[in-house]
């Protein structure tokens, strides 16, 4: 297209290249919209460069201040998080506790009731009885009713439990589903997707905090194969997202928002398991937030230890620990020839985690593809009905290595139905039960066959008494708990230590370590994500594993979305008129800007919004007619003919050429938080690459990726 030239204009018409450096009185350039604070809608990705602008920014103009006003402002905005910091702490671990009281108590409830008092859990009602002595206080509802025929009394237990079952687990469902569908299953997931940059408010609003505490109270006492651990990560989230409402510095900065979320989760998992120094290594290694953070490790560290003071204040066990299942034995040293077993649990461990992730897989695609999609309640009542009545048999021989190795192959079979159904629902504690089941039964058998080859050479190291303890079928539970659990989460650090600070097993922690790394060996043979990468996957959350990727020669040409494939903005071709008809007819989170191919910049949706709708606030006015221009220079319209949009462009665009390697693009997309990267020669336009193209590679190994996705209400039709 010819370059039209431009008439003789008046002085004043005349852009000069000085004017575009123009400052205001107070500092900024003139016409400076950058650094004008946006609204992210749900859905979208967070720019961390512009937000870590906003938060320096912030901080000089606050240090800037003179005499004390300059210290005191800084001191005190950062007091402000250190008090929403120590509230969800706090907060956390009392809600917490009393969540495990009101567990313990529906749980009891099921069974009988207090003959003084109603609200009294079976361990409150008996308390103050000497060892031996029988507990008449507490009365099975056979008693209660007064019913004496034998046949009777089996029939009304076995109704009455099964009926509150399916009662408590309706009443979550209905829950969740009427009033906070963001409130279940575990919130994992989504809390990494969130901190990666990912926005989603309304899965942290008070109205999902309530709904997911209660729900979760009753999903746990009625007895599905579910836990309280992951759904305690959401809850803290939330208490740390409502409490930080109350200050601008956090309603105002996303990033902020996240550093405050990451402290928060590490209270979650401490309150979760007792396990102060498990939940902040949880966060590093699990949610990806403290790697570099040393200020945000610390926040989570302060919080950590604030929750599990709290709970043990609140002393829900009744027992003044925090250690949740103690191992107690006489005996606390282990043989070599053990590590064999364990070994074996390991392999097993990964072999079984990874079945229980394809089976949930396959579950949770055949729950939304099908008639159990439009009945949510009525399969969480199914279920729940289907547990409780097999949770109700009678078996009384634990040493049993038949119902033991029965009962992990049933709690698998329930586990991987349960997480996913439209209750809150953790993974951990029915993950520690199956590999606890499997490693008793492992542990029963080896000490079989030293029982009765008492002197095999493998068994040498042993006492020559086969009567004196030398095998301990409780460690080897604790070894195959956290076998299971590694091939499940695939983690490996915070797993160690949460399972010895919560077992309290800590001369054991070697044993645990080697059986986890089997774990994981096997599971990532088996299949490299873990339970929450592969729901991540599912649900289509633009989140970027911290892995290594390694291409095979391919180039950014091979991931980009060429030119002629974009959507573009043609500089001084666009009325105000036409972008929000762009606007409308496209979702995109921005567009680059461009004349006859050569790249002006990149302007998002959000600032794009907030530059056009001043302009059609009145009805036809003159401004609606005139073109928009994203330069300053070289422009062929006259000064009263456009109107300049130059400061609306993103400060800083990251350009690339398309040979580079792939590998470079997806690493520097981990590295620095990136939205999206250019591709430009000899300035020209030739393609783009987004975050959500990345996770889409990142994915692509997975088979089922987007099974599960959907959009947020407000994109939903668009």
């Amino acid at each position: 297209m010819p370059t039209v030239q431009s008439p003789p204009t008046p002085e004043h018409d005349i852009s000069h290249d000085e004017e575009i450096y123009e400052l205001t009185e107070n500092g900024n350039l003139a016409g400076e919209t950058r650094n004008v604070r946006t609204k992210y809608e749900d859905g979208t990705s967070i720019d961390w460069l512009h937000e870590e602008a906003l938060e320096r920014q912030r901080s000089q103009s606050l240090r800037a201040h003179a005499g004390a006003r300059g210290l005191l402002l800084p001191a005190l905005e950062a007091a402000k998080m250190w008090i929403v910091v120590i509230m969800t702490g706090a907060g956390i671990g009392i809600a917490g506790a009393w969540l495990d009281v009101l567990v313990k108590w529906l749980g009891d409830l099921r069974e009988g009731r207090c003959s003084y008092g109603f609200f009294y859990n079976q361990p409150a009602c008996c308390s103050g009885l000497d060892p031996g002595e029988i507990c008449r206080e507490w009365q099975t509802w056979s008693e209660y009713l007064n019913v004496r025929f034998i046949f009777a009394q089996s029939l009304l237990q076995s109704f009455v439990y099964v009926a509150l079952a399916v009662a408590f687990a309706g009443s979550a469902a209905v829950l969740v589903t009427t009033y906070a569908p963001y409130a279940f299953h575990t919130g994992i997931p989504e809390i990494k997707a969130i901190l990666g940059g990912y926005v989603l408010d309304s899965f942290l609003t008070p109205w999902t905090l309530l709904i997911k505490a209660l729900g979760l109270a009753l999903a746990v006492a009625s007895g599905l194969s579910l836990g309280k651990e992951g759904p305690l990560v959401h809850v803290a989230c939330c208490m740390a997202y409502c409490l930080s409402r109350f200050f601008k510095q956090f309603r105002q900065n996303e990033a902020q928002k996240r550093k405050l979320l990451a402290a928060a989760a590490a209270a979650g998992v401490s309150v979760a398991f007792g396990s102060p120094l498990g939940g902040v290594l949880f966060g590093l290694e699990e949610l990806d937030t403290f790697a570099n953070e040393t200020d945000v490790m610390w926040r989570g560290f302060v919080a950590s230890a604030v929750a599990a003071v709290s709970l043990q204040w609140v002393n829900p066990f009744g027992t003044a620990k925090l250690v949740l299942f103690q191992v107690t034995s006489a005996n606390d040293t282990w043989r070599a020839f053990e590590l064999i077993p364990w070994l074996g649990l390991g392999v097993l461990g990964g072999v079984l985690g990874s079945l229980l992730i394809k089976l949930n897989v396959e579950i949770a695609l055949y729950r939304r593809n099908s008639l159990l999609a439009d009945w949510p309640v009525l399969e969480v009542v199914g279920a729940s009905a289907i547990t409780a009545a097999i949770s109700y048999l009678p078996y009384r021989h634990v040493g049993n290595i038949f119902l033991l190795i029965l009962t992990a192959a049933l709690k698998i079979a329930l586990t991987a139905w349960t997480f996913g159904m439209m209750i809150p629902a953790g993974i951990f504690l029915p993950t520690i039960a199956i590999g606890a089941c499997l490693g008793r039964a492992v542990g029963l058998l080896t000490q079989g066959l030293y029982r009765t080859y008492p002197t095999a050479w493998i068994f040498l190291s042993c006492p020559p008494d086969p009567s004196v303890p030398c095998i301990s079928p409780g460690f080897y539970a604790v070894i195959g708990a956290s076998a299971m659990l590694g091939g499940v989460t695939r983690m490996t650090i915070s797993l160690v230590v949460i399972l010895f600070e919560l077992t309290g097993a800590l001369s054991h922690v070697l044993p645990i370590m080697i059986c986890v790394m089997t774990s994981k060996w096997v599971g990532d043979a088996l299949g490299t994500d873990g339970i929450y990468s592969v729901w991540i996957a599912m649900r289509q959350y633009p989140w970027l594993p911290p892995v290594d990727y390694h291409d095979q020669g391919e180039t950014g040409a091979h991931i980009m979305k060429s030119l002629d494939k974009l959507v573009v903005i043609e500089d001084e071709r666009f009325t105000p008129i036409d972008l929000n008809d762009l606007l409308f007819e496209h979702d995109f989170h921005g567009f680059p800007v461009v004349r006859e191919q050569e790249l002006l910049g990149y302007i998002t949706r959000d600032k794009l919004k907030l530059v056009v709708a001043p302009l059609l606030s009145e009805e036809d006015t003159p401004e609606h007619h005139k073109k928009c221009s994203f330069s300053r220079r070289h422009s062929s319209l006259l000064e009263h003919e456009r109107i300049d949009l130059t400061a609306a462009l993103e400060d800083a665009v990251l350009q690339l050429r398309k040979e580079v390697p792939q590998e470079l693009v997806v690493s520097m997309f981990q590295k620095l938080n990136l939205r999206q990267i250019l591709f430009t020669h000899s300035g020209k336009l030739t393609g783009m690459v987004t975050k959500t193209d990345v996770v889409s590679l990142l994915t692509s190994h997975f088979p089922h990726a987007a099974g599960l996705s959907e959009k947020p209400q407000h994109l939903q039709g668009g």
